[in-house]
C-alpha cells in the first residue's frame, strides 16, 4: 500500500486527513517518531513540541501549561540512546569551532542536528490547527522581550540556538492552514527539502562553470513552462527573477530595448515620450518598474476596468490613439492575468488584437493567475496568452513553491540577451572548453543570482504536472465554497456581483450593530472600521489571517485568498465563525 508521506509515523491514524487531525494526533506521531527517527530527533521533537502547547490557539484563558518534558539523560532525549548531545556543551562552543575547524566535524554536526530538530518542531507545529498562527506583540514589544542588537563579540553556539528559537516563536506561521493573509502561503516539504540543498550548495547562477546541474534545470524548466504557454516547441527564453515586480520591470525594459535599441547607450535622451498601458487595477509594480526605468510614473496610462475588475479593452484602444495624437510613444501594455485583489482576468485576447494592430509590447502579468495554465480545468482563463510577448509566472504563489520563485517568459530569443549583456571578460570569457550559450548570467540584471529553479523542478518531479493540477483546482474548489456559502448569508455583502475567476473572495462582514442603519453615510463611515478591528483582534488571538483594503471609492473589505493547499472547507468554515465571533460586537 502506497506511504501516506510525512503523517504515515502515526500508525493506525496514518491514512486520516493531517488537517482533520485530534489534539493526540500530534503526540501521537511523536512517539511514532521517537522509535523511528534516529539520533534522538524524535524524542527532542516531542520535548519541543510539548513547549509549544502554551501557544494554541483556544479561547481565551484555556490554554495550558506544557506538562515537564520526562527524560533519562542531559541530551534531552527521553530513552537510552547513544547520541552524542550529552558530550557537547554549546555554551562553550563559538562558530570557530565549527567546520572548517580542525576536528570541527563531530560539533558541527551536532549544531546542525540540533537546528534541524529546531525546524522539524517548527514545522509540526505550523500544521497543527490548535497552535497559533501568530503570536501576535507589537515592535516595541518584540525589540524590548529579545537582545536583537549586534554585538562586537561573538555568542556561543548557545546563544545562537536561542536565537533561532526566538525567531521561530515569533514568526508568524505562514504554512498553517488557516493562514490566508497574502498570496503566497503553505509550505511544501520537496520545496523545503529542494531549498536546503540549494542553501548547502552555495552557488551562483551566472555561469555553467559553478552551477552546471542548476543552469540546465533552469533551462529545462523554462522551456517547459513556455510549452504550457503555448509558443512553439517551447521556443523563447527566459530567466527567473527575484518577484514577480522585478519580472515585469524586465518585461517593460525589452520592450523599450525591441523598439529603441539605441537606448541601451544613449539613454532616455535618444527616444521620445514612451507610454505604457495597464489597468487601473493592475499591481503597483508597472508603475514602480517606470519609475526605475526612467520612463516615469505619469508615462503609465491607467485603463478602466468593469465591475468584476477586468480591463477594458475599447479604453485601452482609445487611450493609444489618444497618446498618439499627443505626440506620445505606446511602446507596451501590460495585460493581468489575476489580479491582486479581485482575481480578475483581463481579456487576452482583444487585447492581442490591439497590440497587434499598434505594434506595442504586449506583456502579461501572470504572477498571481499564471499558475492555473497548469489546470485543464481553468486555464481557459488565460486564453491569448500565447500571444504575448512575456509573460511573469511566480510559481512561489499558486504552486506553493517556497519564496522566491518567479519567472519571465520571453516569446523572442536572444533579445535578452542583447539588451542586457556586458561582457564581463572575467566572467563570460569567450574561449571556454563548452557551449558558452549556458552561461546565462550576462542577460540577466544581476551579476549574483540565486538558485530559485531547484525548489521548481525537485517538487515538480514530486508532483509531475497533474499534482500540481490537483493542487491549483483544490483552491479553487475551496474559494467556490467560501463565495457559494456567504454570498446570501446574513450580515456578508460581496464587493462585486458574479462568481470569482481565482480565490480571491472580496466582501464586506456587516456586524449587527451596523447591519440595518438607513444613513448610508454613517453606515459606511462605520463599514470602514469593521476589517482592520476584526483583523486586529485575529491578530491578537492568533486564530487566523485574513487581509482587508479598501478599492477605489469601496471602503475596507476582506480579500480572502487560497493557495494553501493544506486548507481544507473545515478551515473556510472556522474562518467564517471567527469573523463573526469577532465582530459580532461592532
Amino acid at each position: 500500500m502506497a506511504s501516506h508521506g510525512f503523517w504515515s509515523l502515526g500508525g493506525d491514524n496514518a491514512g486520516a486527513n493531517p488537517g482533520s487531525q485530534s489534539p493526540s494526533a500530534t503526540r501521537a506521531w511523536c512517539q511514532a517518531a521517537a522509535q523511528k527517527l534516529s539520533g534522538g530527533i524524535g524524542s527532542k521533537l516531542c520535548a519541543l513540541l510539548n513547549v509549544g502547547e502554551v501557544e494554541k490557539a483556544a479561547e481565551p484563558g484555556s490554554a495550558k501549561e506544557p506538562p515537564p518534558p520526562t527524560t533519562t539523560g542531559d541530551c534531552g532525549c527521553n530513552k537510552s540512546c547513544n547520541c552524542t548531545k550529552a558530550s557537547v556543551g554549546f555554551s562553550d562552543l563559538y562558530s570557530t569551532d565549527l567546520l572548517p575547524a580542525m576536528d570541527g566535524d563531530a560539533k558541527t554536526m551536532t549544531f546542525l542536528q540540533e537546528v534541524v530538530d529546531i525546524l522539524l518542531a517548527y514545522i509540526v507545529e505550523s500544521f497543527d490547527r490548535e497552535t497559533k498562527v501568530i503570536d501576535f506583540h507589537y515592535p516595541n514589544e518584540l525589540l524590548q522581550m529579545n537582545n536583537w542588537e549586534l554585538q562586537g563579540e561573538p555568542a556561543n553556539l548557545d546563544d545562537i540556538l536561542i536565537s533561532c528559537r526566538a525567531t521561530l516563536k515569533y514568526a508568524i506561521k505562514t504554512a498553517h492552514p488557516r493562514y490566508f493573509n497574502q498570496l503566497s502561503t503553505g509550505l511544501d516539504m520537496v520545496g523545503l527539502a529542494a531549498d536546503w540543498l540549494t542553501s548547502t550548495a552555495n552557488t551562483n547562477m551566472f555561469t555553467y562553470e559553478v552551477a552546471p546541474v542548476f543552469v540546465l534545470l533552469e533551462y529545462v524548466t523554462l522551456k517547459k513552462m513556455r510549452e504550457i504557454i503555448g509558443w512553439t516547441d517551447g521556443r523563447g527564453d527566459g530567466i527567473f527573477s527575484p518577484g514577480g515586480a522585478i519580472s515585469n520591470m524586465y518585461a517593460m525594459l525589452l520592450a523599450r530595448f525591441k523598439m529603441f535599441p539605441e537606448v541601451k547607450e544613449k539613454g532616455m535622451s535618444s527616444v521620445p515620450r514612451l507610454v505604457a498601458f495597464t489597468s487601473e487595477h493592475s499591481h503597483f509594480s508597472i508603475k514602480k518598474g517606470a519609475a526605475a526605468l526612467g520612463i516615469g510614473t505619469e508615462s503609465v496610462i491607467c485603463i478602466k476596468v468593469d465591475e468584476t475588475g477586468k480591463l477594458i479593452p475599447e479604453d485601452l484602444e482609445r487611450k493609444i490613439l489618444e497618446a498618439k495624437q499627443k505626440g506620445f510613444v505606446p511602446f507596451f501594455v501590460s495585460a493581468t492575468a489575476g489580479t491582486t485583489v479581485y482575481g480578475a482576468f483581463d481579456p487576452l485576447i482583444p487585447i492581442a488584437d490591439i497590440c497587434k494592430k499598434h505594434n506595442i509590447w504586449m506583456h502579461v502579468d501572470g504572477a498571481w493567475g499564471g499558475s492555473l495554465l497548469m489546470s485543464r480545468r481553468h486555464r481557459w482563463k488565460l486564453d491569448g496568452v500565447d500571444r504575448a510577448n512575456s509573460v511573469t509566472w511566480n510559481p512561489h504563489k499558486m504552486m506553493s513553491v517556497p519564496l522566491q520563485c518567479s519567472a519571465l517568459l520571453i516569446r523572442e530569443e536572444g533579445l535578452m540577451q542583447n539588451c542586457n549583456q556586458m561582457h564581463a571578460c572575467y566572467l563570460f570569457q569567450q574561449d571556454k572548453h563548452y557551449d558558452l550559450s549556458y552561461d546565462t548570467g550576462d542577460k540577466a540584471l544581476q551579476c549574483g543570482r540565486h538558485v530559485d529553479i531547484f525548489k521548481l523542478w525537485l517538487m515538480w518531479r514530486a508532483k509531475g504536472t497533474i499534482g500540481f493540477e490537483a493542487q491549483i483546482d483544490k483552491c479553487l474548489e475551496l474559494s467556490d465554497y467560501l463565495y457559494n456559502k456567504i454570498k446570501d448569508r446574513e450580515g456578508y455583502e460581496m464587493i462585486f456581483n458574479g462568481t470569482p475567476q481565482h480565490t480571491n473572495v472580496c466582501f464586506w462582514y456587516l456586524p449587527p450593530g451596523i447591519r440595518y442603519m438607513e444613513d448610508k453615510e454613517e453606515r459606511k463611515k462605520h463599514l470602514h472600521k469593521v476589517a482592520p478591528v476584526i483583523k486586529a483582534r485575529m491578530m491578537e488571538y492568533g486564530t487566523t489571517m485574513v487581509s482587508y483594503q479598501p478599492q477605489g471609492d469601496k471602503v475596507n473589505f476582506f480579500r480572502m485568498v487560497i493557495s494553501n493547499p493544506a486548507a481544507t472547507f473545515e478551515d473556510i468554515d472556522f474562518l467564517i465563525e471567527e469573523i463573526e465571533r469577532l465582530g459580532q460586537d461592532l
